[in-house]
């Protein structure tokens, strides 16, 4: 899939317009480096221009920090003059918006510079920038992004807390944590149901829904693709589509790592496989442990992971995810069938062999948690690194915890990385510290309920 600026762009536009000709309003959206949608919303005349000859945004927009706002200390924004870019529609990804109504469409876009080359700062560059590196070595990675997130009432309690939502049929909330279990999948089956259907008409591949470890939490799969980029691009979609879909039955839908104390958190599982150009998987050597380039590429990932923990983790909250509540993983293990560990793989057919990545939240940005991924795998093949014994049963059990679990010290070692910064760039890897150290001290800043709650009076 190639990106904006094509011939095509009027036919594609006809074309849905012939399919939908109700539609007056488009998002023209993007991600940010916190895959929040940023954009413009405009009239239906200007969409044949977004693709075409581009609509200008802020280059600043792709790297704002969680409260929409720009970082001084990065140079970008007010301090460069915030400088426009034109932005391109993403073939394939015209799109109705059912719950808004048939009026509304959308179509993510993707910035080039003033050249007319991919613009730098753009999380879609950056992951297809790791897959070019990958393909150097004559390899296609095929991929495939699992999320999970729950669904929760519009009102907190009267701390401010989330509630579960109720079931839309029964009118209860769930109570127990009943993984699989069919009877949840019923009780929502109107809320899910319409999220697969609307994904299908965004030409997202949706096409599982379970319910997971906790009550109220659910995961829908995506299915694999040779593009990783095309994957991602799946994942942030599906995120809007699942908040949207909520919405319009009452609900909330949050993809925040760990919104409950005492339940399962929230992740974003990367599965990947690699193909040589005869289409062969070269994970699979015949045997039932897998080919050499399998272990080290999961080396790769191992030696590279907790250097990349502010993308895996990149809020306060993340560091509530990582404990051992939830199947999150502590170090950077790995085994066979094995879901306590950090990089799984799972059973199946030798053929289909894969890893499968664990260390993201759900709050992570997609684009570059598989930017992350790509390059820990190709720092493991093109090193040769060797990932040591896979883990048989409890890992934290085994294994005593080594990624960082806290946030300074996650940011820390951003900051000490030695093998990433080549693959995001030097410049990048300092912004993106930029912009999380100062969500860091502006948090920190913030005294919170409990604070007062055990400080104001006891000492």
């Amino acid at each position: 899939m190639t990106d904006g600026g094509h011939t095509g762009g009027a036919d594609e536009v006809a074309a849905f317009l012939e399919h939908y000709p109700e539609t007056r309003w488009v998002d023209a959206i993007i991600p940010d480096l916190c895959a929040i949608p940023r954009g413009k919303r405009l009239d239906v005349s200007g969409l044949k221009k977004v693709f075409e000859t581009g609509m200008g945004l802020p280059g600043s927009t792709y790297v704002m920090n969680i409260l929409g706002e720009n970082v001084d200390s990065t140079g970008l924004g007010p301090p460069d003059g915030d400088p426009d870019y034109p932005c391109f529609g993403v073939p394939g990804t015209l799109a109705p918006v059912p719950w808004v109504g048939p009026e509304q469409a959308q179509v993510l876009m993707t910035m080039k510079n003033d050249a007319g080359e991919p613009y730098w700062l753009d999380p879609r560059v950056i992951a297809g920038r790791m897959v070019d590196r990958i393909a150097a070595l004559g390899y296609t990675p095929v991929v495939a992004i699992e999320l999970e997130f729950y669904l929760i009432d519009p009102e907190t309690d009267e701390l401010g807390r989330p509630k579960l939502a109720r079931s839309p049929l029964t009118g209860k909330r769930p109570r127990e944590t009943q993984v699989y279990l069919m009877d949840e999948l019923d009780a929502f089956a109107p809320v899910l149901n319409d999220i697969i259907d609307t994904c299908r008409q965004q030409n997202v591949p949706a096409d599982v829904a379970t319910i997971e470890y906790a009550p109220g939490q659910f995961e829908i799969n995506l299915n694999h693709v040779s593009d990783p980029v095309v994957a991602c691009d799946h994942a942030f979609l599906m995120k809007r589509a699942v908040k949207g879909v909520a919405a319009r039955h009452g609900l909330v839908a949050t993809f925040m790592a760990r919104p409950f104390r005492k339940t399962s958190t929230n992740g974003t599982h990367i599965h990947l496989s690699l193909l040589d150009g005869d289409g062969r998987n070269v994970f699979d050597d015949g045997g039932k442990d897998g080919s050499d380039l399998l272990r080290h590429a999961i080396g790769g990932l191992a030696e590279t992971m907790a250097e990349a923990m502010p993308i895996w983790a990149p809020n306060a909250n993340s560091y509530r995810r990582i404990s051992p509540v939830g199947w999150v993983p502590l170090a950077p293990t790995w085994g066979y069938n094995n879901r306590s560990v950090a990089i799984r793989v799972p059973s199946g057919e030798p053929t289909s062999r894969r890893l499968e990545h664990r260390p993201a939240g759900a709050d992570a940005n997609p684009y570059l948690v598989m930017a992350a991924t790509l390059a820990g795998v190709h720092h493991g093949l093109t090193n040769k690194v060797d990932p040591g014994k896979p883990i048989v049963g409890d890992a934290a059990q085994q294994v005593p915890p080594s990624l960082p679990a806290i946030w300074v010290d996650a940011l820390r070692a951003f900051d000490d990385a030695k093998i990433l910064p080549d693959y995001f760039g030097a410049e990048y890897w300092d912004i993106y510290s930029k912009i999380r150290w100062s969500e860091f001290h502006e948090f920190n800043d913030h005294i919170s309920a409990l604070e007062y709650d055990r400080f104001l009076r006891l000492v």
